[in-house]
């Protein structure tokens, strides 16, 4: 019983440490997502929260190929995403639809919806 009780209390502390490794703070306080690379590229799958995208900021590596995925509580205009300075523009119907990109240059960029009323942040570092 007590191995159990270890081995649940082990798996407990190594989830919340990968919660603190994906994210951290802005210094406004806002969390910023980490998105890790898996087989060479990384990947993130937006949502809605508060009527605009989840998680808003996200932070990837220059050089490193993007894909981004909407899940299916994303709707209308925010289907369209968009970064202008990597030249994406791209509807995304369904949540099995991606858009990729490579960003080839470091900062912070806006990303959007076609119509600019879901916004976030791509960190390149």
């Amino acid at each position: 019983m007590k191995s159990y009780i270890f081995y649940f209390i082990g798996i407990a502390l190594i989830v919340l440490l990968f919660g603190f490794i994906m994210v951290e703070r802005n210094s406004d306080n806002s969390e910023v997502y980490i998105v890790p690379i898996v087989d060479g590229v990384q990947e993130v799958t937006f949502s809605l929260k508060d009527y605009n995208y989840y998680p808003n900021t996200i932070k990837v590596k220059s050089g490193v190929p993007v894909r981004i995925y909407l899940d299916s509580s994303v709707v209308g205009c925010l289907r369209s995403f968009t970064v202008k300075e990597f030249g994406v523009n791209k509807h995304l119907p369904g949540s099995e639809d991606y858009v990729e990109f490579t960003p080839t240059k470091t900062g912070r960029f806006a990303f959007a919806c076609s119509m600019n009323m879901g916004t976030g942040t791509l960190v390149v570092e």
